[in-house]
């Protein structure tokens, strides 16, 4: 499954509402880690496929969802399950921390 992008706080909103697992990037374009991150999560929408939604936010597009969120540095990665966040992670880290991360949530 490919990364949905929030262009819109909906796409962001639906994909909670859903109740999945849903692993939310926020972010900013500008950012180096950021974009180091991107293809993290290229991999993980593809390793994961549809047991995961991959959502990437973009802060400086969607600030109310950041703020929503607390969001206070980049990157932010939540993960939410069953319409809540269970998991958060500041700055960069290696695709084990993430996949760790899932696989808590996943079982």
């Amino acid at each position: 499954m490919a990364i949905k992008h929030a262009e819109t706080p909906e796409v962001l909103r639906e994909a909670v509402a859903g109740g999945g697992v849903v692993l939310a990037d926020y972010g900013a374009a500008w950012c180096p880690p950021c974009r180091n991150l991107l293809p993290i999560l290229d991999e993980l929408a593809r390793d994961y496929g549809d047991a995961v939604t991959v959502v990437k936010i973009d802060c400086d597009e969607q600030p109310e969802l950041a703020a929503e969120a607390g969001v206070m540095s980049m990157p932010t990665v939540i993960v939410y399950k069953g319409g809540q966040p269970v998991d958060k992670l500041i700055g960069l880290s290696p695709k084990s921390v993430y996949t760790g991360m899932l696989s808590r949530h996943l079982a």
